[in-house]
């Protein structure tokens, strides 16, 4: 079972679709987006691992960063958990506590959601974000001509999922990108208030590479990035080393970072003063291929999405 297919399953039975493509839907009429995401315990997080603070971090801050990623800010959220039996009153406590201090940096508001009982702990959020004198995104937007550019480190969150996972904790800058990971808020503002040209955006969510192919794949062109001018935190190189695993499969395709990549052209990637790295460019449809990752030795085409992060998958 592939997302993928799912996806097109959904969108192939309903009848009513316009608004379905993008991470958040633009709702132009009401001036704004709207998402909403799910987290699950086994699958995204682990009481082992991560304290209801954490957890509850995670879960917003996954929402958030599809807001960011539309060029939106987000202005209301619903939180709805479902929980088992050993739950306790503290854990509710130091979850609301995490969403509080997230509404108060980013200035929101939860304004409901729903509990219920369930045999392990599963989070869905929803967020609202305002779009009004904002330039909103699509993945649809990128032209020939158009930078590639990102912001943040790549590949994190994966190597500190290892890390966690085998005790490498002298690791903390990739444990706390996979626990509590951090958005892009003024790149995106900045973008969806300076640009004049409609633009593409996504976040990393499912990887670097996974967002890179839906811009190229939606927008029907190619993008050509250099391998050794993406951002990663050299941390991941020695703890890929110990896992046995080439440290670029995770640059690329690691996934849960939730950083910001952008196709910009030149005129309105003058306005941008935050701190970003320009990775490639936009090209010309080639048949067939979307994404090109150059190399030092080898161009790595990139036809399809098995290598990113598939719900699904086998393993997962």
């Amino acid at each position: 079972m592939k997302e993928l297919v799912l996806l097109e399953i959904i969108k192939n039975t309903l009848s009513k679709r316009s608004h379905i493509g993008d991470d958040c839907a633009y709702l132009d009429d009401l001036n704004i987006v709207i998402t909403q995401d799910s987290i699950v315990e086994g699958i995204h997080f682990s009481r082992e691992f991560s304290t209801p603070f954490q957890i509850a971090y995670k879960a917003v801050i996954v929402n958030l960063s599809d807001v960011f990623a539309s060029g939106a800010i987000p202005k209301y959220l619903t939180v709805s958990l479902s929980l088992p039996k050993d739950i306790d009153n503290e854990f509710v406590s130091e979850f609301y506590r995490a969403c509080d201090e997230l509404s108060n940096e980013f200035d929101f508001e939860v304004v409901g959601g729903d509990i219920t009982g369930a045999d392990k702990i599963f989070i869905s959020i929803c967020a609202i974000g305002l779009t009004k004198d904002r330039k909103i995104s699509s993945r649809s937007h990128a032209k020939a001509g158009d930078y590639v550019v990102t912001i943040g480190n790549h590949g994190s969150s994966a190597a500190g999922l290892f890390a966690l996972q085998n005790n490498l904790n002298q690791y903390q800058n990739s444990i706390n990108a996979h626990i509590m990971p951090t958005v892009n808020a003024d790149f995106s503002n900045e973008i969806a208030t300076k640009v004049e040209r409609d633009y593409a955006m996504m976040d990393t969510s499912d990887g670097l590479a996974d967002a890179l192919y839906k811009i190229a794949q939606s927008s029907e062109v190619l993008v050509s990035v250099d391998f050794d001018k993406i951002p990663f935190d050299s941390e991941i190189q020695a703890i890929a080393e110990l896992a046995k695993v080439d440290y670029k499969e995770w640059v690329l395709y690691g996934g849960e970072d939730f950083k910001l990549v952008a196709c910009l052209d030149g005129a309105n990637l003058k306005m941008i003063n935050s701190d970003y790295t320009i990775i490639g460019r936009v090209k010309e449809k080639v048949e067939n291929r979307f994404v090109e990752v150059v190399f030092d030795d080898k161009v790595e085409t990139i036809k399809d999405l098995e290598k990113t992060y598939n719900h699904f998958k086998e393993g997962k």
